[in-house]
């Protein structure tokens, strides 16, 4: 794989993306509809993964793809591939709350090894350069041009005194109830894959995720993290979380910079 042309063609496509998602939000008013598991959906979403796609198969056409709007994806079966969420947040999107994310990564053997996360309402651009570090870049975010990059990191954390981020729309009594476990001094919540990028940043120390979630929801908010040195394990066991699943349906999980001692389940 050319890491470099990767990183330009993910860049460029999770711009547009983003620039098609803005194009729905900034309008007075937008249908939703309900897809067959209940999820929102809209125009936005739909106007995302058709630019994402057209890009990542004019660019990659023998790569497989996987993205959360085209079923038929969903039956891919490949050690090697693209999975992609064009719009994470829907409901934050609907609610015009602005936390919401274009996601794509890149799989291999069951690692997602690159990804980008862009938020395009909050304005904030984090992915995986050439090299396999994790770089926020800022903006006004030029299709042709790269501008400035800082290289993040995640925290050193003091396990007494923790950051925890969580779910806005997705918060439970078991998330609660576990992060109590843990000696908190403060917490924040964010919606989509920016939870991801929060601990990567070193904003937060701990995310954990105690509910449905899938692949595409999580794999370029992985590859983020991993690239700024932090780690994604299954809630369960603390092994590393994998891609490619059948079904694509991740485990509870916890995303963690790697000086947390993880509270066990």
């Amino acid at each position: 794989m050319d890491f470099e042309l990767l990183t330009n063609v993910m860049r460029n496509a999770a711009l547009q993306a983003g620039d098609a998602i803005m194009k729905v939000y900034a309008a007075a008013d937008f249908d939703v509809r309900t897809k067959g598991d209940d999820s929102p959906v809209t125009a936005a979403d739909e106007a995302a993964d058709a630019v994402i796609t057209v890009a990542l198969r004019a660019a990659f056409p023998d790569i497989a793809l996987v993205t959360e709007e085209q079923a038929a994806s969903h039956n891919v079966r490949a050690s090697t591939f693209f999975i992609v969420d064009p719009l994470d947040g829907t409901k934050e999107f609907v609610q015009r709350r602005g936390d919401f994310t274009v996601n794509i990564a890149y799989v291999v053997d069951g690692v997602p090894v690159r990804g980008i996360v862009y938020a395009p309402a909050r304005e904030r651009l984090f992915y995986t350069d050439a090299a396999g570090r994790s770089v926020e870049e800022t903006g006004p975010f030029a299709k042709d041009e790269i501008g400035a990059l800082r290289v993040i990191s995640v925290s050193e954390p003091d396990n007494a005194a923790l950051m925890v981020v969580a779910s806005k729309s997705h918060r439970d009594k078991d998330t609660d109830d576990y992060i109590r476990k843990y000696q908190v001094r403060d917490m924040t919540s964010a919606g989509s894959s920016l939870k991801f990028c929060l601990v990567a940043t070193g904003e937060a120390d701990l995310y954990p995720r105690l509910g449905r979630t899938m692949e595409w929801d999580t794999a370029a908010g992985h590859a983020v993290l991993t690239g700024a040195g932090g780690k994604v394990v299954r809630f369960d066991n603390h092994q590393v979380l994998t891609y490619g699943k059948p079904g694509f349906d991740n485990p509870f999980f916890i995303a963690a910079a790697p000086g947390v001692v993880l509270e066990p389940a």
